[in-house]
């Protein structure tokens, strides 16, 4: 039998590094010893990070208790995403981690609410989603209850340097040992490729039988290495740079993330408990750096505290994420910008699939297929609903949206928005993690609205469907009124407000 996977290492820290010490430590430590390898003059990207409902899996897997959590991260809550111009200027709406209504089981709310709108009736689509009525009130409590009517999912705004910092401690306090330095050179076994040793600069070497690539773009291990290569996506998603930049927090913390539209891109504002995360990611072949860092600081009210920074960056993915023996997961696997919050949930993603296909003895070439074809399929479903955001536009005021609207998008995507124009139906992908509440509310606010309906929805006469909207929407109305603010809950559950 070939040998036993023993000795993990990982290549690099930061959120991707740590939180895949962390796991591998929880899950499997009792049959691998976890080494990673950083260095301190490297550093990490460490803006404000927005993050998704999945991210309670990790802290649920590693026993993490919650308010420890947002203490040590200055975390803050999310209920959703506020899109501002994107649509059409002027327009807002919201991509909520809550369902509008409430569904049968054939037959989804929006096909009524919109049998009702054509009617002539007036109610707001979001009137009936309690994410959205908690978000707009800037209230938050966390509700436990078997009716999914009043269920409120959410997820996080944190530190993201914070939080490498948080899970180091504790893969360190489980047995993850850390080494400092920078790899100098990388060993191949010379029949089969494998990587087998790791050279640092003080000369020490580091010896594993799986290595996963947590080193960032650079892939020092999958790309410089192993040469996959890599897939490139700017046609589709053309913004190739970030330029970020923190401010002052404000004296009220909204629940939710902020995305604007800008001329070639769209800036973000994350609130976390100590500042605010800003930032604008944009098109360089559309603006130029010196526009960016005018556009971005023009729109920013509170003090800014350190100075606007660019972070370069090529969408895609590696055409491979596991090749031999080595795994890349985080930024070397590839990138997508942080529109609807993915990079965190990716990461996580990418561990949760390897600790499922974990080698036992050796490397299997169907394991690893079956890998590479998850991880293409999720990146592909995940870009495909970013690349809605900017294709279902009306906005033609710069070269860069007529680009985009215009443009040809992946055939799936195609299919998916005729099909809901037309029908108001939607498929679910496997493996997306976006259900059907969030193509909706991201194709409705930005103006694609059913031209149809399903035939279940004329079940009620009109004055019964009138009557029960109005029901549904009291409902969903009913738990706001006794929430607390947000930033009054979070100093009562355990954040350390400033």
């Amino acid at each position: 039998m070939t040998s036993s996977i023993d000795r993990v290492v990982i290549v690099g820290g930061g959120t991707a590094g740590w939180m895949t010490a962390a796991l591998v430590a929880r899950v499997i430590g009792s049959r691998v010893t976890v080494t990673l390898v950083e260095s301190d003059e490297i550093g990490i990207i460490g803006v404000g990070e927005a993050t998704i409902p999945p991210i309670q899996h990790v802290n649920a897997v590693l026993g993490i208790d919650e308010a420890e959590f947002l203490r040590e991260t200055r975390a803050t809550i999310k209920l959703a995403i506020r899109f501002d111009d994107w649509g059409a200027i002027g327009e807002s709406y919201y991509h909520t981690f809550g369902a509008a209504g409430r569904n049968t089981a054939f037959c989804s709310f929006h096909h009524f609410w919109n049998r009702a709108r054509a009617g002539g009736y007036a109610a707001d689509y979001w009137d009936y989603d309690l994410n959205y009525l908690c978000a707009r009130e800037g209230k938050f409590a966390r509700i436990q209850v078997d009716d999914p009517t009043w269920h409120l999912p959410y997820a996080y705004h944190f530190d993201s340097a914070l939080y490498g910092q948080y899970l180091r401690r504790y893969s360190e306090a489980r047995g993850v040992r850390r080494v400092e330095g920078l790899v100098e050179h990388v060993r191949r076994d010379a029949e089969s490729g494998t990587v087998t040793t790791l050279k640092l600069r003080d000369g020490s070497e580091i010896a594993g039988d799986l290595f996963i690539d947590c080193s960032g773009a650079r892939g020092l291990l999958i790309q410089q290495q192993l040469n996959v290569g890599y897939e490139d996506w700017g046609h589709w998603l053309p913004c190739d740079r970030a330029m970020a930049v923190p401010s002052a927090r404000t004296d009220a913390t909204p629940p939710y993330t902020r995305s604007t539209a800008r001329d070639a891109g769209w800036q973000w504002r994350i609130p976390l408990q100590h500042r605010i995360g800003n930032g604008l990611v944009y098109s360089s072949r559309h603006m130029t750096d010196d526009r960016a860092a005018e556009m971005l600081c023009s729109h920013i009210d509170e003090a800014l505290l350190d100075e606007p920074r660019i972070i370069r960056f090529r969408t895609g993915r590696a055409r491979r994420q596991w090749e031999r023996n080595v795994v890349a997961i985080g930024l070397s696997s590839g990138f997508l910008e942080p529109l609807e919050s993915t990079s965190i949930y990716l990461i996580q993603s990418a561990i949760v699939r390897l600790l499922h296909l974990f080698p036992h003895a050796g490397f299997d070439d169907r394991q690893i297929a079956e890998y590479n074809r998850q991880s293409q399929t999720e990146f592909e479903t995940v870009r495909d609903f970013i690349i809605l955001h900017y294709h279902a536009t009306r906005r033609d005021d710069s070269g860069f949206w007529r680009d985009l609207r215009t443009m040809a998008v992946p055939d799936r995507l195609a299919d998916k928005i005729a099909l809901f124009r037309a029908t108001g139906t939607l498929t679910q992908d496997p493996p997306d993690i976006f259900m059907e509440p969030s193509w909706v509310q991201v194709m409705m606010g930005q103006g694609i609205v059913p031209a149809d309906y399903h035939p279940l929805a004329d079940g009620p006469s009109d004055a019964e469907l009138a009557a029960q909207l109005r029901d549904l929407a009291a409902m969903k109305r009913e738990p706001v009124a006794n929430m607390p603010l947000h930033d009054r809950w979070l100093a009562a559950f355990g954040g350390a407000m400033t």
